[in-house]
């Protein structure tokens, strides 16, 4: 089992969200603590790349994993999500 940590970032985009995506949210991240065993994963390349993304509906949830810990890095709606 993997900790999940999010960012405050993140945490603070996870407040922001409605009541229904909120609640999916939080269930891609309990999922998360199974980790490798997350199916839906995938790997970004280019800028992202050691990044990681599962996606729920039109959310997306970035994170990175270091020796037993899942750091959510950003949660937030598809459009716009890999521009920073």
């Amino acid at each position: 089992m993997a900790s999940v940590v999010l960012t405050p970032a993140a945490a603070a985009a996870l407040e922001r969200l409605n009541n229904p995506i909120h609640g999916r949210v939080l269930r891609l991240l309990v999922r998360l603590e199974a980790w490798p065993r997350v199916s839906g994963v995938k790997s970004l390349s280019g800028d992202l790349a050691g990044s990681y993304r599962v996606r729920t509906g039109d959310y997306r949830v970035q994170f990175q994993v270091f020796e037993g810990a899942v750091l959510v890095e950003k949660i937030g709606h598809r459009d716009g999500f890999y521009e920073d």
